[in-house]
């Protein structure tokens, strides 16, 4: 439930993927934030004759200025079966991407110029970051040896799910969850996280509807923070050399080199950096241990600013080495 001192939402599940689509495209917005295009297109891709599939559509992510990443969607209930029709959806998926690249871009662009205000984002992003044209840019999404991604939309999304999309399959699959709640008087409501929240400017003074604008590039990353109690930081951190269990997104997962520990209270600060030496799942659960190459080293200490721009953090966040070794404050970190 979902409760106000005027308004009881009760859970009201997704019956067909079609509801979850149409909700996706209602909150599209702030889902995806300001630096991504939602592309509702569904066309088949793949050669003839061979592995063939329909996307539920495309993400185009231009939070980065170097790297602008393609997702491929795929809208799923939770009552379908995780490995055999999930798992196996997103596999096929690569193997039609990775077939027909120029198909591929043909689609998107045929789609792209059918709406004027989606050709204006992408020839704004385009020229701005030095792709000289709409054809350009996404040869650049397409065609690399590392290009294909997914993100999967979901109603619900339990551990079990989560460890299997992520561990039988070899390539970055994303994912995110969209409830739905409605009350007595018909109002409804939508519970989600946006997409890579985690890496944007997430702030104790801005209001959180427009807090998904990526306070780093992402191509920069290759820090993730963890927030730990003094116990748990003197036990597992230094005292094991590692950190365990954490959510890391499966498209960061090769670039993460360092993990950084904020102290919560009464520290409340950045203290020690450590190089990571492998990550690796974590039991049945989507997350990961991260195993360190030798003893966690102490920083000059980064501290939270009260009442700052930037939150305590409470769940893994991203960085980089370079900004933590000149940062003085976590309004500089992130």
């Amino acid at each position: 439930m979902l409760w106000t001192p005027q308004t009881h939402y009760q859970p009201w599940p997704f019956d067909k993927e079609a509801e979850l689509e149409t909700a996706i495209k209602e909150v599209q917005a702030t889902l995806f934030g300001d630096s991504r295009v939602y592309l509702e297109v569904k066309k088949l891709i793949g050669e003839r004759g061979k592995t063939q599939n329909i996307p539920d559509g495309y993400l185009l992510d231009f939070s980065s200025p170097r790297r602008p990443v393609l997702y491929l969607v795929e809208v799923e209930l939770a009552k379908h079966d995780p490995l055999r029709h999930i798992a196996q959806q997103l596999l096929n998926f690569s193997l039609s991407f990775k077939s027909t690249p120029q198909k591929m871009k043909e689609i998107l662009r045929d789609h792209i110029l059918k709406s004027p205000e989606t050709v204006a984002r992408c020839e704004a992003y385009a020229h701005a970051n030095g792709f000289s044209n709409l054809d350009y840019l996404l040869e650049q999404m397409i065609y690399p040896e590392n290009a294909f991604n997914c993100l999967v939309i979901i109603d619900e999304l339990d551990e079990e799910l989560e460890s299997i999309v992520r561990s039988s399959l070899r390539f970055p699959v994303e994912t995110l969850t969209l409830g739905r709640y409605r009350s007595a008087q018909e109002q409804v409501v939508y519970q989600f996280e946006p997409f890579f929240y985690d890496l944007s400017a997430q702030s104790a003074t801005v209001a959180p509807d427009i807090g998904n604008t990526p306070a780093i590039d992402p191509a920069e990353v290759d820090t993730v923070v963890v927030s730990a109690r003094e116990e748990g930081f003197k036990e597992t951190f230094l005292g094991e050399n590692r950190w365990y269990a954490i959510r890391i997104h499966s498209s960061m997962l090769n670039r993460i080199k360092y993990l950084a520990t904020y102290q919560v209270a009464p520290e409340s600060a950045i203290t020690h950096v450590a190089e990571v030496a492998s990550i690796e799942p974590w039991k049945d659960t989507g997350k990961y241990v991260l195993n360190f190459m030798e003893r966690a080293k102490p920083i000059q200490r980064i501290p939270l600013i009260p009442g700052g721009r930037v939150m305590a953090p409470q769940a893994p966040r991203y960085t980089s080495l370079a900004r933590l070794q000149k940062a003085k404050n976590l309004d500089e970190v992130f």
